[in-house]
């Protein structure tokens, strides 16, 4: 075994093409492999359903952080400045009856070219009776001072300052995002460079009262994929799209051509009715559409990716392989060898898997890994659909939600491109294995 494997590897090398995809499949395979441990399973369902809070303080629609690298391009980033940060600074001052006055100061730098997409503030006031109050004021690099507003706070309180009427009113009708970081001095908007900063005096009424606030800057950019509409991180998405879409292609191809392949023999040793039988059951099932049939199944029972696997395999097992596999074992029967297991008493099943099928199996090894990528495809399609698995972040998810937000016509290409990346990816990669491996394995197209 050793030898036919470094054997095949030598031969590989004689094919330059064959080594690029096994490349790309090694990263893919890789990137499998490190997105189950990095990310647990329990967790990147939890972070693909996107519950309450989970994304809070990440921005809407931003573009990878790559998008920083190319020249010229400097988006804004997330700046999140908590009273713990560096820089920060909280004091509590007790002034009697169980009243405090509480200072905060939340300063950060903001030196990019564009302007945030949002801003909030998220409060955390802990309190029995008495809600805390705060005046919250924001300073620019230029010394000036806008009243963000004052109000009584509640324990878990989130304020989309972007979202404030009564504040655009006091920034010439621009929204906050736009308003507190625009130079007063410029004609059109433009971003006024430097050091910012929140300062929030309130009062706390009661002796274990608290007060705590959280000032979140979105950028524009996120990320190795960027963000979707709901806030989500598509690198979830993408990094375990890989382990789903490999893992239903290899069992999905597993599953059928070597059951297609036992089956094939299985009637040719046997012929006569088994063998008729199963040639009318395969031509009954060749001119049966299987994308519909899934289709079907998705819409009228369940969407789950083990229904559809299972599916697969069995449209699979009765394919049109098992014509070109009863061709070739219509040969091998007749072979001296055959006749000679027969000779000395070999039974049924020792004929079928000693002698036959491994004479076939160099022809399903490039069959083998030419399938794989249409079955990543087909995952794809179902979801793409709408009918993928619902519950799991795949490539094909992935497109089916861009598609629903119109991405490509809002000019979110990223949210496209980055899963179509991948899904051509491990169909070239694939495939130009399948292809050299074909050369390898079969005679007739063999180099001499």
């Amino acid at each position: 075994m050793r030898k036919i494997l470094s054997k095949t590897l030598g031969i590989i090398k004689e094919y330059p093409s064959a080594g690029f995809g096994m490349f790309i499949i090694a990263l893919l395979v890789s990137l499998a492999i490190y997105s189950v441990f990095a990310i647990p399973y329990s967790e990147a369902i939890l972070l693909w359903r996107g519950d309450v809070g989970i994304w809070d303080r990440t921005p809407r629609y931003a573009r990878p952080a790559w998008f920083n690298l190319m020249p010229g391009v400097n988006l804004p980033e997330t700046i999140i400045i908590t009273p713990e940060g560096e820089d920060a600074k909280k004091t509590v001052t007790p002034i009697g009856d169980g009243v405090s006055e509480v200072s905060i100061e939340l300063p950060f730098e903001f030196m990019f070219e564009g302007f945030p997409s949002e801003i909030s503030l998220f409060i955390d006031a802990k309190y029995e009776q008495s809600r805390p109050w705060a005046l919250m004021t924001w300073h620019t690099p230029d010394g000036r001072e806008i009243e963000i507003g004052d109000r009584s706070v509640r324990s878990r309180q989130r304020l989309r300052l972007s979202h404030d009427d009564e504040l655009r009113g006091r920034l010439r009708n621009y929204p906050a995002h736009v308003g507190l970081f625009m130079d007063p001095e410029e004609e059109e908007p433009a971003v006024q460079k430097g050091d910012y900063k929140l300062v929030v005096e309130g009062y706390v009424f009661e002796e274990e009262a608290e007060l705590d606030m959280e000032l979140v800057v979105y950028g524009r950019v996120h990320g190795a994929a960027g963000t979707d509409r709901w806030r989500r991180s598509l690198s979830v998405a993408l990094m375990w799209g890989t382990p789903i879409a490999l893992a239903f292609a290899f069992l999905a191809a597993v599953g059928s051509t070597l059951t297609t392949m036992f089956i094939a023999a299985l009637g040719v040793w046997f012929g006569g009715l088994i063998d008729a039988a199963i040639q009318r059951i395969t031509e009954v099932n060749m001119i049966l559409p299987a994308l519909p049939i899934l289709i079907m199944i998705g819409m009228l029972y369940s969407r789950s990716i083990w229904m559809m696997l299972t599916v697969v395999i069995i449209l699979g097992i009765f394919s049109a392989g098992i014509k070109t596999y009863r061709a070739v074992f219509l040969q091998v029967k007749e072979s001296p060898y055959i006749e000679a297991a027969r000779a000395y008493g070999a039974g049924n099943l020792r004929i079928l898997t000693r002698y036959m099928i491994p004479k076939v199996l160099p022809m399903l090894v490039p069959q083998f890994v030419v399938l794989i990528p249409s079955f990543v495809f087909l995952e794809a399609t179902l979801a793409v659909l709408g009918l993928g698995d619902p519950l799991l972040p795949t490539w094909g998810k992935v497109l089916n939600d861009a598609h629903q937000e119109n991405a490509l016509l809002d000019g979110h290409y990223y949210w496209v491109l980055m899963p179509a990346l991948l899904l051509i990816l491990t169909g070239f990669g694939f495939a130009m294995v399948g292809f050299a491996l074909d050369r390898i394995f079969n005679p007739r197209l063999r180099k001499h």
